[in-house]
């Protein structure tokens, strides 16, 4: 019945030294404070409150229902119930054991069980299943199915997409500050293991036992410093004759006189060079 169409009750309303009485009989009078107020639940039907004085619940109030029959002012009780007030400490609302279980907390012996509704699952292709009926039922392109291959059911388009999620956005993904920092990406190293199916044009698995990532799910798009094609700096080498320039001017020779003809002139006695490029005379 609407709230708007239940009339007031001034037998019941009335009745709050009834109300308190059932309380004291329930709880204890040590229990029972200050009348907190009168409500009418239906025709006939209301509900007193009182403090709880309990220091284990506090903001806690004593709720009595009372009632009494058609034409009769006699009033008798219904219920005695202890309920939270406004600002009473309550425990969080009730979450089932499946849901409130976070990645982690599978321990050994532990049995999770998967709901049959799961949507990360679909069913898996078996030997007597048609494959146009299976294509044709799925949401997804026609031949993204996948053959079960023993297994009753297989990752659907969600689960792989969360896994993906997860994965990218993971301690072997794109943004972190190991892969912002690598030289390279994973796609390019040799110690990268592809992995099949879709979810190997977005990741492979690590072998490389000096990388952290090694045995590892990682994104084609991360990076470390132990990618495999880092060598170290070589020692330089001169790639060509090298000449203490101190003192003199190198001169380029053409090629007569690199095979000795006398176009640069003659040698003096003491072998040095003349203004016209004849060796003079000290």
């Amino acid at each position: 019945m609407n709230a708007t169409q239940i009339r007031p009750d001034a037998v019941l309303a009335a009745a709050a030294d009834v109300a308190r009485q059932a309380a004291v009989d329930a709880a204890g009078a040590a229990m029972v404070g200050d009348a907190l107020g009168f409500a009418m639940e239906d025709d006939r039907v209301g509900t007193h409150s009182f403090a709880c004085l309990s220091p284990a619940y506090v903001g806690w109030q004593w709720a009595v229902t009372i009632t009494r029959a058609p034409r009769s002012k006699t009033v008798t009780v219904d219920d005695v119930v202890l309920l939270p007030g406004a600002g009473a400490l309550v425990a969080p609302p009730w979450v089932p054991w499946a849901e409130r279980v976070l990645p982690g907390d599978l321990s050994p012996g532990d049995v999770l069980e998967t709901a049959p509704d799961d949507v990360r699952l679909v069913a898996g292709l078996t030997g007597e299943d048609d494959l146009e009926s299976v294509a044709s039922a799925s949401p997804l392109q026609p031949g993204a199915w996948e053959v079960g291959l023993g297994r009753v059911r297989v990752l659907s388009a969600r689960g792989r997409d969360e896994a993906a999620d997860r994965w990218t956005g993971g301690e072997f993904g794109p943004a972190t500050p190991m892969a912002r920092q690598a030289p390279r990406e994973c796609s390019t190293c040799g110690f990268m293991l592809p992995v099949g199916g879709p979810m190997g044009q977005q990741f492979a698995i690590c072998a490389n036992v000096l990388s952290p990532a090694d045995g590892r799910v990682v994104a084609l798009t991360f990076g470390c410093g132990a990618h495999s094609e880092i060598e170290a700096d070589a020692p330089s080498r001169p790639t060509s004759a090298a000449y203490d320039e101190t003192g003199f001017d190198l001169l380029e020779l053409d090629a007569e006189a690199a095979d000795g003809s006398d176009d640069t002139g003659d040698l003096g006695e003491n072998g040095d060079l003349s203004e016209n490029g004849d060796l003079g005379h000290s």
